[in-house]
């Protein structure tokens, strides 16, 4: 059986998020670091990253600086803000709850 590599809407912001709370990123090192720690379950394009980064930096739960690689590229990298700190609490709040309501359902409790 194939995996279902769909999730709850507006919940890739949230692992984007979890990410940067560890360090700052930029946009394909977020992406190889969503692959690497799902087990390659969660796989984002450009495409689909690098609006939820321009979203997440308008809502100010996020913030983003320009910097020269030594090979002379510009990369931007991104880094949580407080209130993005907070809006994660949140939204791990609301997961946690998605996920003990889920397995009450599957074990049938």
């Amino acid at each position: 059986m194939a995996r279902d590599r769909s999730a709850p809407a507006g919940n890739t912001s949230m692992l984007v998020l979890a990410l940067l709370k560890g360090r700052e990123m930029y946009g394909y090192e977020i992406i190889e670091e969503l692959e690497r720690r799902s087990e390659r379950m969660f796989r984002l394009k450009e495409g689909t990253l690098y609006p939820i980064l321009h979203t997440l930096e308008k809502e100010k739960l996020v913030t983003a600086r320009e910097a020269q690689t030594p090979a002379g590229r510009t990369r931007r990298y991104y880094r949580v803000t407080a209130a993005g700190l907070r809006a994660l609490e949140d939204r791990e709040r609301e997961w946690n709850a998605y996920s003990r309501a889920v397995t009450a359902i599957l074990s049938g409790t």
